[in-house]
């Protein structure tokens, strides 16, 4: 019987073990080596990207311009109009026709605010601390087969992002942003998948499917370019 108690003592410590093998650090780690390394990963200075959409059976496509913590900007065509949207680290500005907003409108702080996160190239996981980010690590889950680690992200900027970083590929697969925006919180789904390298090393997704408020909205990217030179007059918000 002792020995018997002694095997169930050391079954346990095992599983605390194992339950402890992998740190945060450690998976963000492995993360940004499947990625081609920390150093690429924060030489990324521009990004401009061409893509498809189809948007719950309506097809679209858009193009992006991204320069690291400073400005993000989308025109997407829908059904004949050009829905724009554009952030900077101080203001955004829209276009949305199916909004009733066929001419430039400012946007609200809290709707800029949300927009931080994408002109951030480098990510919320890329020193999180110094950025004023929390992450914990709440466990290992199975998706789609396969085994993945959740980690929860609370940013300083406010949205609260959960991951799920594949135990193989060490490539994030999901994840689900929560954002408060004008007193609504809003909560925005991905699923992200078929990873490739860049022409310059980068490794970065080609398919997003996000879901948000009931609609799902199918991303395939047809051109990443890493630090192509970006003018930065079109993030000014056109005069009227």
């Amino acid at each position: 019987m002792r020995s018997f108690r002694i095997a169930l003592l050391a079954v346990g410590m095992l599983s605390v073990v194992s339950l402890k093998a992998q740190t945060v650090d450690e998976i963000i780690n492995k993360y940004f080596e499947a990625l081609g390394g920390k150093d690429k990963v924060a030489s990324m200075n521009t990004m401009y990207v061409e893509y498809d959409v189809d948007m719950n059976g309506a097809a679209a496509d858009g193009t992006s311009w991204i320069v690291n913590q400073k400005a993000f900007k989308n025109e997407m065509n829908l059904m004949g109009q050009q829905l724009v949207q554009c952030y900077t680290d101080t203001s955004g500005w829209m276009i949305n026709p199916f909004g009733g907003s066929t001419t430039p409108t400012a946007m609200t702080p809290d709707q800029a605010k949300a927009g931080l996160a994408q002109m951030d190239l480098t990510g919320p996981f890329y020193n999180y601390a110094a950025k004023g980010n929390t992450v914990t690590l709440l466990g290992k889950e199975t998706l789609n087969g396969k085994d993945a680690y959740k980690l929860k992200v609370k940013t300083k900027a406010g949205p609260e992002i959960t991951a799920w970083i594949d135990a193989t590929t060490w490539y994030q697969v999901k994840n689900t942003i929560k954002a408060n925006v004008n007193g609504m919180e809003i909560e925005t789904g991905m699923l992200i998948s078929n990873y490739k390298k860049t022409e310059n090393g980068y490794t970065v997704p080609f398919n997003v499917e996000i879901t948000v408020s009931g609609l799902t909205v199918s991303m395939t990217n047809k051109k990443v370019e890493i630090n192509k030179p970006v003018d930065m007059k079109i993030f000014e918000m056109p005069k009227q």
